[in-house]
């Protein structure tokens, strides 16, 4: 059964910044989607199993963004 988890992003501005975090959240493993609103900053990940918020914040920096 898929788990479903939902972060704020800080400091999106364009379509290219919600291409890059998807990109970064999309390579932890066992995620099977992700939704990036940019209006809210809302993303939305959809995983195989409860994701570690850790690794969700690791990639998001990876991107050059952080969780509010």
């Amino acid at each position: 059964m898929s788990q479903t988890s939902t972060y704020t992003v800080t400091g999106m501005t364009c379509q290219h910044c919600v291409a890059s975090v998807t990109e970064e959240v999309q390579e932890i493993p066992g995620v099977e989607n992700v939704e990036v609103d940019l209006a809210t900053g809302a993303v939305t990940v959809t995983s195989a199993e409860s994701l570690d918020d850790a690794a969700v914040a690791a990639a998001v920096e990876e991107a050059g963004y952080s969780l509010a």
